[in-house]
């Protein structure tokens, strides 16, 4: 097995413009036959676009596009709808692609299908190594608890297993795996971790947040060859879903490494923002931001609490279905000098925060760093990430200091059935509030998050505008008044991710001169009736005009 190389992503600059050499220019590609959304105001629909170059060189009548010189390829989408690229303004790429590689629990419907799926694992990947999985979430099984580590015990003694729950902020392991990290009833939570126990004080095998790196540390790492093909899956994946591009959240130098050199090579079909997580950040950019080709390596993601599922989300008041406020994931000084550090490189800051407690920390975090220029916190767009549930009295703060919000909108349909328990009724009208904060004047990005939610830009948009879960349902305190307009969703979705990574000069909207990104879905997602949006399917995805993905 080879080990990871960590040498420097940087070392993909020079192969870029080789790669980006070619033996004569593309033909042209006219787009027509369906409604073409473009973003704009003042003309929000056109009825044929020309992509020359990579870029929009002609917008309107289809007998206007149509003429000029040059071939062109001419696409009729025979009803489907048009839309400027969507871009997932908060993913963890690899995440995705490993989750193709271990074993997957996303949508296990009880804890004994779980275990039983564990066992059908097992033996097929037969031997004494690690087993990792990750999807599960038990707020819907019949169960109605945590798995512990008795309960993997029963199908895998001897054999370490690390199962995480979907948000990635909580997981259960055997007993084999807790000897392996030393866990015992005497050893003490890790800052920003817990350590769940019985009653007599032994571990019961879940870990939240920091507590699940006393077992991960024990894993060996998967090799770059893993890594790589891990990406490689998850950006293919990516463009046939209609994705043109995203914000990659934790990025590991040795992910931006692997994702500059397929940039380089022309094998990146995404434009892609990568916020490295702080070590790697403070190892590999002293000198501020970089780019290979679509690959923009624009700054650092930081922690401040952990998810309100797993209860580790720092609030103002402790939970109302648990005597517990909350985890603080990094402590408020080491955030700050993390922060202090990214503004003096020209870094843009992308910090993590569930709770309320954990977003007035972190608004407070960003205006003590910028107090002596709050116009440059501005300039700076820097972002928080998820907002999830904010004191209202925060929310005003975002459009004030200029901070953007960078949401995912498929949280609140997956949330909404445990969320009023772990909040009580009065926090919910924060909780998810994409309406008030733009009502403010906040930008929001809006994103998906997968692994821990699927990924797919058609589910982001029907929750953001419909605010039900998959099965249309939406309990009666769950302040439907939250949801956003179409229009508003898709900004969310197109534009807003643009103006969180300082490209809306380039991307978010369809204009002559832009960057010729289209998202093509089999139905048109402003005027179908909201069930019927996640099934529209994604038929045209076009980056940079590349064709990358075609179902037509």
């Amino acid at each position: 097995m080879r080990t990871i190389d960590r040498r420097t992503f940087t070392g993909a600059l020079g192969a870029f413009a080789a790669a980006c050499a070619h033996d004569g220019p593309a033909p042209d590609l006219i787009i027509h036959g369906g409604p073409i959304y473009t973003g704009v105001e003042a003309a929000p629909r056109v009825e044929a676009l020309r992509v020359r170059g990579g870029r929009f060189a002609a917008l309107g009548a289809l007998s206007d596009v149509n003429t000029g010189a040059g071939r062109a390829r001419t696409i009729n989408l025979n009803g489907a709808a048009a839309f400027a690229g969507f871009t997932d303004a908060h993913v963890h790429l690899g995440g995705v692609g490993m989750s193709t590689l271990v074993l997957d629990l996303v949508g296990v419907e009880s804890l004994a299908t779980m275990l039983e799926r564990l066992r059908a694992y097992s033996a097929a990947n037969s031997g004494d190594g690690f087993i990792y999985g990750r999807g599960w979430i038990e707020t819907h099984w019949p169960e109605r608890r945590f798995p512990t580590r008795a309960d993997l015990d029963a199908i895998i003694p001897h054999r370490p297993v690390m199962l995480e729950r979907v948000d990635g902020h909580a997981a259960v392991v055997n007993s084999a795996a807790l000897a392996l990290a030393g866990i015992d009833a005497n050893t003490p939570n890790p800052a920003g971790g817990s350590i769940e126990r019985a009653s007599d004080g032994a571990a019961t095998g879940m870990l939240i947040d920091n507590a699940m790196s006393l077992v991960q540390a024990r894993v060996p790492p998967p090799d770059e060859a893993t890594v790589r093909l891990a990406l490689q899956r998850a950006v293919a994946l990516y463009a046939s879903r209609g994705w043109t591009g995203a914000a990659n959240m934790s990025t590991s130098a040795v992910e931006a490494r692997i994702l500059a050199e397929m940039a380089a090579s022309g094998a990146l079909p995404l434009w892609l923002d990568a916020y490295l997580t702080p070590e790697d950040a403070m190892a590999e950019l002293q000198s501020g931001p970089r780019a290979v080709g679509d690959l923009h390596v624009r700054g650092v993601k930081a922690y401040m609490d952990g998810a309100l599922g797993s209860r580790g989300a720092a609030l103002l008041a402790p939970y109302s279905d648990a005597h517990s406020d909350g985890l603080l994931v990094t402590q408020p000084s080491e955030l700050a000098a993390l922060l202090r550090w990214a503004r003096g490189r020209g870094l843009q800051a992308a910090t993590h925060a569930i709770g309320d407690r954990g977003n007035r920390l972190v608004l407070d975090a960003y205006r003590d760093v910028f107090a002596d220029d709050p116009a440059a916190l501005r300039a700076a767009r820097w972002r928080v990430e998820h907002a999830q549930v904010i004191d209202r009295a925060d929310i005003p703060r975002f459009a004030a200091m200029g901070v953007i919000a960078s949401m995912q909108p498929s949280h609140a349909i997956s949330d909404l059935h445990f969320a009023p328990s772990r909040l009580g009724p009065g926090r919910l009208g924060g909780a998810y509030a994409w309406r008030a904060l733009l009502d403010s004047g906040a930008m929001i990005a809006a994103g998906s998050d997968a692994p821990v939610e699927k990924g797919d830009p058609l589910i982001e948009f029907y929750a953001a505008c419909h605010r039900h879960d998959l099965s249309g349902f939406a309990g009666p305190d769950w302040h439907g008044e939250q949801a956003v307009s179409r229009a508003q969703a898709l900004r969310m979705l197109t534009l807003g991710p643009a103006i969180a990574s300082f490209s809306e000069a380039e991307r978010g909207t369809i204009e002559v001169g832009k960057r010729a990104d289209v998202s093509v879905f089999g139905a048109d997602l402003m005027t179908i009736a909201p069930g019927q949006i996640p099934s529209a399917g994604a038929i045209l995805t076009v980056s940079g005009g590349r064709i990358t993905h075609e179902a037509l």
